[in-house]
């Protein structure tokens, strides 16, 4: 019988599935996989209900229905500053991974370049693999995370396609400094090529910082593609509402991508994120400033049990370093944990491409108070022996 394909075959389960099914498994805590463990804004889930009830729930536009695409652009421009045509920059799709997706099979041929940043989130090098692309890695090093710009430099060349980048970044929590972004706009322009920009976590910035889109720096808005989620912003992460802006010339070809991915995504779905776009200044501040406290009630729950925390400004996700000596990788620390602790952590390891570090362990804060609390309470008892 003849194979499949060898690019899928030599692709794991995610860890985050492996680690989430480990915790329904044992009832551990799970402080892994990234997804609160709320409903939604209850508005935004009503509204979704309603349209379920009363509009038509039969194929709507594939790019998306426009009540969302003209909320996606004035939301583009309410908060950056950033002039959308909606009718011919914006796709709706199924998730911000469909986005990436989409964006990577519209842009990359066989025997381009893409560059990334390491750690990375699981999807972006194998859908680069997949599209026959070839991955350039800048590994970035803890606790800053700051670019290594002779690396960088070094990275782009007459093959660079496309840079991705993922500000704020998991797993990392890192923020893209102003100086940072001029450095990748700067060097993108130089050699004519495109950044893809998966900016799901864009509401979720701590310690005074400001996401910056890439696309509102000077001569970006004609190379980039601004990704976002619904999933993120509201909470709602099974919904897999995403949302991209483009320059008009790459909307046709990354609708050609959409289309033969899923086509297109729940019309209620969109309805009601359209509705949650549009919310007031508050709900925006609210979200980041509630999801700084849990930040600091884990990090100093974390502290206390005995970890290193690393800085992050941003996401919703803590990196731990394990003591040197400690004997044992990530991830044998974090199966281990979660048989001795009750708590779920994910290996870092798992966010490289290659040779990878062995010790950091990340964990998820987008949890309830009651929730954290309890991790905290049994990290420490674990710790205390």
């Amino acid at each position: 019988m003849k194979s499949t394909n060898p690019l899928l075959n030599v692709s794991g389960t995610t860890i985050f599935e492996v680690m989430s099914r480990l915790a329904r498994e044992t009832g551990a805590l799970n402080l892994g996989q990234g997804f609160p463990d709320g409903n939604g804004p209850e508005d935004v889930v009503a509204r979704a209900q309603v349209t379920l009830a009363d509009r038509a729930n039969q194929y709507p536009p594939m790019l998306g229905v426009p009540e969302l695409r003209q909320a996606v652009a004035a939301h583009n421009k309410r908060f950056y500053g950033i002039d959308v045509d909606w009718q011919t920059q914006v796709v709706v799709t199924s998730g911000a991974t469909e986005a990436l997706a989409a964006s990577i099979f519209a842009l990359v041929a066989p025997g381009d370049e893409v560059i990334l940043f390491e750690p990375l989130y699981d999807t972006y090098a194998p859908v680069v693999r997949q599209a026959g692309g070839t991955p350039r890695f800048v590994r970035l090093e803890a606790p800053d995370w700051a670019i290594p710009e002779d690396k960088l430099r070094a990275a782009f060349g007459p093959k660079t396609k496309a840079i991705l980048l993922n500000t704020p970044m998991n797993p990392t929590g890192k923020v893209f400094s102003r100086a940072e972004l001029q450095l990748i706009a700067d060097l993108v322009q130089a050699h004519d090529t495109y950044a893809i920009c998966d900016e799901v976590y864009e509401h979720l910035t701590f310690a005074g910082k400001q996401h910056v889109p890439l696309m509102s720096l000077p001569g970006m808005a004609e190379r980039t593609i601004r990704i976002g989620s619904a999933g993120k912003t509201f909470s709602l992460t099974g919904w897999k509402v995403g949302y991209l802006t483009c320059p008009p010339q790459l909307t046709a070809t990354i609708g050609k991508a959409h289309q033969l991915l899923t086509f297109t995504t729940p019309p209620n779905l969109q309805h009601a994120v359209a509705y949650g776009l549009e919310k007031d200044a508050a709900y925006f501040e609210t979200l980041g400033s509630d999801m700084a406290a849990k930040r600091e009630r884990l990090a100093r729950g974390l502290t206390a049990a005995g970890f290193k925390v690393l800085p992050g400004d941003g996401t919703y996700f803590l990196i731990c370093e394990l003591e040197p000596g400690i004997g044992l990788s990530d991830s044998e620390f974090c199966l281990k944990q979660i048989e001795t602790a009750g708590v779920v952590a994910i290996p870092v390891s798992a966010f490289y491409d290659s040779a990878p570090p062995t010790n950091l362990i990340r964990f998820c804060f987008c949890k309830s108070d009651g929730m954290l609390d309890q991790a905290i309470e049994r990290l420490v008892k674990h710790a205390k022996g």
